[in-house]
């Protein structure tokens, strides 16, 4: 995919897609995030960065977030704190309460907000990145509030069926190979962040 086709615009906002099966995708959406996340700290109203994982590990489709999260904390990142991991999910349910938490112990963080999302079925594999909120569940028709300044999507389906159990049937292949692409992508972030600041 070309570079300009990378990036849409969807409700006047850029979204910038990128195929999780392509090696060399890691750097350039590492790349994109290290600017977009770099950017918005230089404006000087950030105390930090905070990955927000969002997922239930009850369902394959929706175990991406949490799945990110648990290989972050994992990694043990420096630069980030992490949110949602699969010892402690933040879902549907939850959802409200972990914001009150976040909000009371990261106050003035940058939120990154990452979801599993459903798509068109030519963009089932792909990762987007955004600036602005995600609104969690929208894909299986959930009202859930909007979260984050940032946003990393997987798109593990298709929006043809917006029916919750659809999620259960995705390939943990699938998933898999988004998350490990997204948490590649974002501790290669971490190393640029440590480059930057040991020059």
């Amino acid at each position: 995919m070309k570079f300009l086709e990378r990036i849409r615009l969807c409700g006047g906002r850029e979204i910038y897609y990128y195929d999780a099966r392509k090696e060399r995708e890691i750097e350039n959406f590492a790349l994109q995030l290290y600017n977009m996340v770099g950017g918005e700290m230089e404006s000087g109203k950030w105390k930090g960065v905070l990955f927000l994982c969002i997922g239930t590990d009850r369902s394959t489709g929706d175990s991406l977030g949490p799945l990110i999260g648990y290989k972050l904390k994992e990694r043990r990142m420096r630069n980030a704190k992490v949110v949602g991991t699969l010892e402690k999910p933040v879902h549907a349910m939850n959802l409200e309460e972990y914001l009150k938490v976040v909000k009371s112990r990261y106050p003035g963080y940058l939120t990154v907000a990452v979801d599993a999302s459903v798509g068109n079925a030519e963009h089932v594999g792909y990762i987007t990145l955004g600036k602005g909120p995600l609104k969690p569940g929208l894909g299986v028709s959930k009202e859930l509030r909007e979260v984050g300044d940032l946003f990393i999507t997987g798109i593990v389906g298709s929006c043809g069926s917006h029916d919750p159990l659809m999620l259960q049937s995705i390939r943990l292949s699938v998933v898999m190979r988004l998350a490990d692409c997204i948490s590649e992508s974002i501790y290669f972030v971490e190393k640029l962040w440590d480059r930057a600041a040991s020059v």
